[in-house]
């Protein structure tokens, strides 16, 4: 009897494992065309040699945000990034985009100039942790490794694989905290017009559903 039920057991859990492991690692990316992102906005954004390219082509009104189709609560996010260097024009990673009932903006994983004003870090309806606010860790004009980590209320990132934000939402609204889509954003600013490439996006799902 105790036999047959360790049986059942390393049977099951095997099971739960090969389905978990079959969901588990996501390409965001195909590296060939934006199939399974969306875009809202003005912006413009195309596929050039492996890459995610969002800007303005001249008209430094034109804003918007590239979006996944699928939503995700708990997870582990990793990119590569390069952006355009002049004064405040930055870029993003939204998370926890909800599709149906908004209740503010979603977290963002800030990308610009640190001595701008602009640092990669973390920001709400302000700055939560202004992480690699001295620009000593973002490497000018050359391509970044970017990883958010989101696990209810716990947010880590790392940049150029340095840990540089640490924060835990001590009172985080509800939409928050379930799932939602992903996205990156450009805008210009100061009148500027500028680019963001993306490369190498894949996400670890750390739910058990995706939806």
């Amino acid at each position: 009897m105790r036999t047959s039920l360790l049986f059942f057991i390393l049977i099951s859990a095997t099971a739960q494992s090969t389905e978990n492991t079959k969901n588990e690692h996501i390409k965001l990316f195909n590296g060939k065309n934006l199939n399974g992102w969306k875009s809202i906005g003005s912006a413009k954004w195309k596929v050039e040699n492996g890459m995610i390219v969002g800007g303005q082509e001249g008209d430094p009104s034109r804003s918007g945000i590239l979006l996944t189709e699928r939503t995700f609560k708990d997870f582990d996010l990793s990119l590569e990034f390069k952006i355009d260097e002049h004064g405040k024009y930055n870029s993003g990673v939204y998370f926890r985009r909800s599709k149906t009932k908004p209740l503010g903006r979603p977290y963002q994983l800030n990308i610009g100039r640190g001595v701008a004003d602009e640092p990669v870090g973390l920001h709400l309806d302000d700055w939560l942790d202004k992480g690699d606010e001295d620009d000593s860790i973002r490497k000018p004009l050359l391509w970044n490794k970017l990883r958010i980590r989101a696990i209810g209320p716990s947010i880590k990132a790392w940049l150029n694989d340095k840990l540089i934000v640490e924060y835990k939402d001590p009172s985080p609204r509800k939409d928050l905290l379930e799932a939602g889509t992903i996205g990156i954003q450009t805008y210009g600013a100061e009148g500027h017009s500028g680019w963001v490439k993306f490369r190498e996006i894949h996400i670890l799902n750390l739910s058990k559903t995706i939806k």
